[in-house]
């Protein structure tokens, strides 16, 4: 959703400023999903949810990869903006703090989000109502961007999107609920046993297994489906549950860039107007360079364990 709502803006200023049409239309589209394991991400929460853990450990758990592999895709677009002859401005802090100043409204928001869920004021369901409420008064008061006659269409709208949404959770719920009843954790797991002895192949195993998921399926059904399954064998080889999680999430970011069915592949296709064939080569470099990035996190735990103390000592 991301290259829907920033791909029109992002993509001619990256032209504008002399960086390649093949390199800009690969990085927006490769970068589209990197958020997810930053906090608030609802992919951290829900995965949280499902897996029974706790949704602060999980939050603070995603800090490091997901700031890994941010760290990787700018690598990557500073190399591409050197290759390219890219001349770069000068940094202005009168125009930044104007810019910043400008958009307050927007910069303020996760400041709102995160400091009503850690600063121990609402719970998450609350804190996403508080954040619907914040949103909707800076629509109406101050951009007035909605008009009070526009609520009842942008209600309508939210129902059927959200409706749809959770016809595809309940489904997966249920198929989930089927495969844990009809005994399938416990014969994976007994495979695993019989086949797979070593720790480090099962991660390298997991990696293959939940990058082809993310090629078919999207992230929320996928964490319904396919969590309930991983995690009783993730803790038969004594993996963190809050490490699996973010293997799993990393994973599945991938699998949006992945051919033939990589979700962002055919929005970007669908947003630039460009062949999906076309898509696929000019973000093969940077799916290449995030894959390299989550075989850090899965093969680094310590990763996504080295904050976790904070949250035992700020609960």
């Amino acid at each position: 959703m991301t290259i829907l709502a920033l791909g029109g803006l992002l993509l001619p200023a990256l032209l504008k400023d002399g960086y390649g049409d093949r390199f800009s239309l690969g990085l927006l589209t490769g970068s589209a999903a990197l958020g997810l394991l930053l906090p608030p991400a609802l992919p951290l929460i829900l995965y949280a949810i499902v897996a029974e853990i706790s949704v602060s450990e999980m939050m603070v758990g995603g800090i490091l990869p997901g700031l890994v592999l941010i760290g990787l895709g700018a690598a990557h677009a500073v190399r591409g903006g050197a290759a390219a002859g890219v001349r770069r401005s000068r940094f202005n802090l009168r125009e930044a703090g104007g810019a910043l100043w400008q958009g307050k409204w927007e910069v303020l928001l996760p400041v709102v989000v995160l400091g009503t869920f850690f600063g121990g004021y609402a719970t998450i369901v609350e804190t996403a109502a508080i954040t619907a409420i914040y949103v909707l008064v800076i629509q109406l008061a101050v951009h007035r961007d909605v008009s009070a006659t526009d609520i009842r269409r942008v209600f309508a709208e939210s129902v059927a999107v959200i409706g749809g949404v959770l016809i595809i959770l309940a489904v997966a719920k249920g198929l989930s609920a089927y495969f844990v009843d009809a005994g399938l954790p416990a014969l994976l797991i007994e495979w695993s046993r019989l086949y797979v002895r070593d720790k480090y192949v099962f991660l390298l195993a997991l990696n293959l297994f939940l990058l082809a998921v993310g090629c078919v399926m999207d992230i929320f059904s996928a964490t319904f489906v396919v969590v309930p399954l991983i995690a009783p064998i993730a803790a038969a080889f004594g993996i963190h549950p809050v490490h699996l999680g973010v293997i799993f999430i990393a994973n599945l970011e991938l699998g949006y860039l992945t051919p033939p069915v990589g979700l962002n592949l055919f929005l970007s296709s669908y947003r630039f107007k460009r062949p999906l064939l076309e898509v696929c080569r000019a973000s093969f470099p940077l799916l290449l360079i995030l894959a390299i990035g989550v075989l850090l996190i899965t093969y680094l735990p310590w990763l996504t364990t080295a904050l976790l103390p904070l949250v035992a000592q700020h609960p």
